[in-house]
């Protein structure tokens, strides 16, 4: 299997930090934040991985290199300079991922988590894993049966957690889960969740709950918890 970070966003809400450096090259612990990924992937076994970078893109090889000095094969899937959003990101990387279901993995967030548990389902168009909301306002509701839905109106629900195993079929009349302006540019950019709604409307999106340590590094607060609990905690890596 090969593996996909997403690393593409430009980190509006970590503003100054990230007018300088990237979001997941930002340091926790020592180290830039997406060097967890990149040593659990390989402890999965996994070896291809395909980066897809826009913002500050040039530190991302300068920092990582080719990705042999973690025992991987690092390619980068480069956007242009404003990025095409997680859904564009991932049509515009498939030639290079392949046919081939594979591991997707959000470069801002870090987690506890041994990517090799993580399997897609025959029938299934993607595995989620999902966390419980941080503030209460999940996207989508898991039932009994691992199965994932729109999150209902009453609110509840859970949270993606920004890992996930992928079919490149989710991408097969991918415009058909969107409204025409939502998919302008070429190549077009456009969000990873109405896709995978419209495909759980069809029962074929399923997860599983991650209720181990997970951190959403996206804003300067969770940033400042993480950085925090690697100083009270040198070995939670």
């Amino acid at each position: 299997m090969k593996a996909m970070i997403l690393a593409a966003g430009r980190g509006l809400r970590l503003r100054p930090q990230t007018d300088a450096c990237p979001k997941p090259l930002l340091p926790v612990g020592g180290e830039p934040l997406i060097e967890s990924h990149l040593r659990a992937l390989r402890q999965a076994g996994i070896t291809e991985v395909i980066i897809n970078t826009a913002w500050l893109a040039e530190q991302f090889p300068a920092a990582l290199g080719n990705g042999e000095r973690y025992g991987l094969s690092i390619t980068y899937a480069w956007e242009g300079g404003t990025g095409l959003e997680t859904g564009g990101g991932l049509l515009n990387a498939l030639p290079l991922l392949g046919d081939a279901p594979f591991l997707l993995v959000n470069g801002d967030i870090h987690l506890a988590l041994d990517f090799s548990t993580l399997a897609l389902p025959e029938g299934d168009l993607a595995h989620l894993v999902v966390v419980d909301p941080p503030d209460g306002a999940g996207d989508f509701a898991l039932d009994r049966h691992g199965r994932l839905h729109p999150a209902p109106d009453t609110g509840g629900g859970v949270t993606y957690a920004g890992v996930g195993v992928i079919d490149p079929a989710l991408f097969a009349g991918w415009r058909a889960a969107f409204a025409a302006h939502e998919t302008g540019g070429t190549p077009p950019a456009f969000r990873l969740a109405p896709l995978l709604r419209h495909a759980m409307r069809r029962g074929r999106i399923g997860g599983r709950h991650h209720a181990g340590h997970w951190t959403d590094a996206g804003t300067p607060e969770a940033l400042a918890a993480l950085v925090q609990r690697f100083r009270t905690q040198p070995g939670a890596r």
